[in-house]
Parts: structure tokens; C-alpha cells; sequence
């Protein structure tokens, strides 16, 4: 990675910082948004497991950037630490910050994600948790989802290659959620 491009994430992810939530466990907190909208709430009794992202702050000025870190739970027990990044090119100003959670369907997806470095394809979108939003679902197929605001959130989605995808916009001036290019890593819990 070039020295530009590291400081144009460092920058990204600083302009992020405000929109971070100060709470005593975001994770719980951020889990209990998507417990409570429609259909992600559905999925965490049928999943095999989830990664949860409090906060992906992302921004850009022709060159964009997201960045997150979150927690992995295997049948409901934290078992790591998950990272994600993501670089874009493109016409694209402002900046975001939104929570995410990824269900996997099974064991093989599970482990598809915690194999050490996973990328979602150009072509995946998530279902945008957000007042009269409308997006693609998962990694392949498509869905759509809609809802009031983030405490009464409403979804439509289900899972797209053993993977469900939900966000949440938290606040910014970019209203799109894209999860096309991201790539996470995972470091199992010591």
C-alpha cells in the first residue's frame, strides 16, 4: 500500500471518529438495533454464527475509504476480533458511519469468513437499514429493505451464498452502503 494512500485512510478513519458511539458495550448495544429490525432480528436464531461492526467509518474525495473492527461469534459465544477495509475509486465525496453485521448460514460459511482474509465481490451490496432505504442483499442475489429509523428499524433480506448482510446508518453525508471490495481479517480470541 502506497505511503498517499496510508494517509488518506489515516485521515478517513480520523473523520470517522466523531460519528463513534460512546457507549460502555457497543457491541451489545449494536447488536440489540438488529435484534430488533424485522428480518435480521429472524436470522439470529436461525444463523450459525455472526460478526458484528459498531462502527465502519467511510469517506472519500475522489479516493474513498472504510475501515471497522467488530467481534466474531460462533452459536451466540464471542470467539475473535474481525477488521475490515475497503478502498474505492470513484466519483464519491463525504463521509459515513454505519454499523454492519454479517450472518453465516453454516458452518462452511462460518469458516469461509475465519479462514484469515475474506473479500466480498465488487457485486455485493447489503440491505440498508434506514428510513425508506432499498438495496441489494448478500453477496449474489437481491433484496430490498426499508424501514422508519434505527430504533425502529424494519428489514427484508435472507441470506445469498450462506451470507446475510445488514447495516445501519449511523450518520454522514453519503447515503450508500456498499460492501462491494471489502476485505476483513480475523484473529481468534487468545
Amino acid at each position: 500500500m502506497s505511503i498517499q494512500l496510508r494517509k488518506l485512510l489515516l485521515i478517513l478513519s480520523l473523520f470517522a471518529f466523531p460519528f463513534a458511539p460512546a457507549l460502555a458495550d457497543e457491541y451489545s448495544d449494536t447488536t440489540k438495533v438488529f435484534r430488533d429490525a424485522g428480518q435480521s432480528a429472524k436470522l439470529f436464531g436461525k444463523s450459525y454464527g455472526y460478526a458484528v461492526f459498531p462502527t465502519i467509518g467511510k469517506g472519500g474525495i475522489g479516493i474513498g475509504a472504510a475501515h471497522g473492527t467488530g467481534r466474531v461469534y460462533e452459536k451466540g459465544a464471542y470467539v475473535g476480533d474481525t477488521s475490515m477495509t475497503q478502498v474505492s475509486i470513484g466519483l464519491q465525496l463525504g463521509g459515513q458511519a454505519y454499523s454492519q453485521i454479517i450472518f453465516f448460514e453454516n458452518k462452511a460459511a462460518f469458516d469461509q469468513f475465519t479462514s484469515g482474509n475474506f473479500e466480498f465481490g465488487a457485486q455485493a451490496s447489503a440491505v440498508a437499514i434506514t428510513a425508506g432505504a432499498s438495496a441489494q442483499a448478500g453477496t449474489g442475489g437481491t433484496s430490498a429493505g426499508a424501514s422508519g429509523n434505527q430504533s425502529h428499524a424494519d428489514t427484508a433480506g435472507g441470506y445469498q451464498n450462506g451470507m446475510a448482510v445488514f447495516t445501519v446508518a449511523k450518520g454522514g453525508l453519503m447515503y450508500e452502503a456498499s460492501i462491494g471490495g471489502q476485505k476483513f481479517s480475523y484473529t481468534k480470541k487468545k
